[in-house]
């Protein structure tokens, strides 16, 4: 939550982090990470008219893990935990007022036929990774490691360029704009994210989600925290 908010901002946070996870996969799982790829920016979609993060205050808002329900605690907002195929009639009926999400898994998902109104701050990136058994690693000759990680590598950097034309065209499929290719065209009102909400956002990372990570990280591996400072700290600008 307000650490990886866009796709430029993330993929500088998992390159300078991918070493330590790896690392720690290895010893807890017996598992070498190959490669790390994201989803988008995930975003606001509201049936009330928003102009800012302000209007959240007072509304019912889906989120998605607990740092964000922290934030939205935050900011004014009630959380509200719903699964995401619920989504779409609870704003229709009124049973949610706002839920976040990519703009194309909205967009899939026949969100904008209930949503007026679409926030597209990034509250986070979320990313996954492919990993392979550290015993089967093992066993490959050096060569055969040298060309699995080449072309994990390539694979990883298709799905960070995908990822970021797939939501694009979705912010333009949600507006109603051409081109729209992966679709389907709706006429969500885009809002622009405000100065104040972007440097909110900044704030969250530090006084919200960093604190609450640090407390779990801690307990199942001691110094993680030194660690993240240290390698992603001067990347976001955190000491």
């Amino acid at each position: 939550m307000g650490l990886n908010t866009d796709y430029k901002v993330a993929r500088k946070v998992v390159d300078a982090y991918k070493d330590a996870v790896d690392l720690r996969l290895q010893d807890r799982f017996n598992t070498k990470l190959l490669g790390v790829w994201p989803f988008g920016p995930q975003i606001i979609f509201c049936k009330p008219a928003i102009a800012s993060l302000e209007d959240l205050k007072g509304k019912k808002v889906r989120i998605l893990d607990g740092v964000m329900a922290k934030f939205m605690e935050k900011i004014g907002a009630t959380p509200v935990t719903m699964a995401f195929g619920e989504v779409s009639q609870g704003l229709k009926l009124g049973t949610i007022d706002c839920a976040v999400t990519g703009p194309s898994s909205a967009n899939s998902a026949g969100w904008p036929e209930s949503a007026t109104h679409v926030y597209p701050l990034g509250l986070q990136v979320a990313v996954q990774g492919y990993g392979i058994n550290m015993t089967a690693w093992k066993k490959l000759p050096p060569d055969q490691q040298g060309k699995l990680r080449v072309a994990m590598e390539k694979l990883t950097d298709d799905i960070w360029k995908y990822s970021e034309e797939l939501w694009a065209d979705g912010m333009r499929c949600n507006a109603g704009q051409d081109p729209c290719t992966t679709g389907k065209k709706y006429a969500l009102k885009t809002v622009k994210p405000t100065a104040k909400d972007l440097e909110l956002m900044k704030s969250a990372l530090k006084d919200i989600a960093l604190p609450a990570w640090s407390e779990l990280c801690e307990k199942s591996n001691p110094g993680c925290t030194d660690t993240w400072k240290r390698v992603v700290g001067p990347v976001v600008g955190l000491k």
